[in-house]
């Protein structure tokens, strides 16, 4: 065997035993960002991320009951805090900051102002639990702004969480719905109206290490990546904010 195929294989294996598994949990509004990034990630470490993705308050209940995840990347910041207050997990940050929008895939049926909400010409509403997902709570805060959540509380359908959500709407099952920006952020047609920040509190997004990862290379790794620019282009470019 010659001397260049031992190097490049010993490259090989050296490259195979550095490289390791990062378990991140992941609130479903992040999921297109999320595969975004977990592909970046991987091509730029070698490492790979093993991402579940669901509701902020369930994926929360997991961790708690002992779910083995290194990450927790939230839709809000009261979960971090908790989880890090807990001892259970590092300081928070906030890695993003999402935005509601009022969306239909009929194109002619949500206007610029959103008075489709008074004039309530639709049969279903779909939002997220709002107890377990935060956009759903946003959503939430946006009627009751309006004041039209009475009214149309009968008309409401409750995904569990922000992607089910959006599946509501996209089928048809909901005429219309609040989903968040960032699931239609690249997406061409429908209608859409996005409701001015002062209309909810802002959903800042934090993302925390947790034990079970402090110990994890490729956790310290992805870290250091959602902070850096590659995720953080991504990010922006799926309509959330950043700091």
């Amino acid at each position: 065997m010659s001397r260049l195929v031992v190097a490049s294989f010993l490259l090989f294996v050296t490259a195979l035993a550095n490289a390791a598994e990062v378990k991140v949990a992941v609130a479903a509004n992040f999921t297109a960002a999320m595969k975004e990034i977990a592909a970046a990630f991987a091509a730029a470490t070698d490492h790979t991320a093993l991402v579940s993705y669901g509701s902020t308050g369930k994926l929360y209940a997991q961790i708690q009951n002992g779910a083995p995840f290194d990450l927790f990347l939230a839709a809000d910041q009261k979960r971090p805090r908790l989880l890090h207050e807990q001892g259970v997990a590092d300081a928070p940050f906030t890695y993003a900051i999402g935005k509601l929008v009022l969306w239909s895939s009929d194109p002619a049926l949500v206007d610029r102002d959103g008075a489709v909400l008074e004039s309530g010409g639709f049969e279903r509403l779909a939002i997220a639990n709002p107890k377990t997902a935060p956009y759903g709570a946003g959503a939430m805060q946006v009627m009751t702004a309006l004041g039209v959540l009475d009214r149309l509380e009968a008309k409401l359908v409750r995904g569990d969480n922000i992607a089910q959500t959006y599946q509501f709407v996209s089928t048809g099952n909901a005429q219309l719905g609040f989903v968040a920006l960032s699931q239609v952020a690249l997406a061409e047609g429908g209608s859409r109206w996005i409701p001015p920040q002062s209309l909810y509190d802002p959903i800042r997004q934090d993302a925390v290490l947790l034990a079970n990862g402090r110990d994890n290379a490729a956790a310290q790794a992805f870290l250091e990546f959602l902070r850096g620019p590659v995720a953080r282009d991504i990010t922006l470019k799926y309509g959330y904010a950043v700091e």
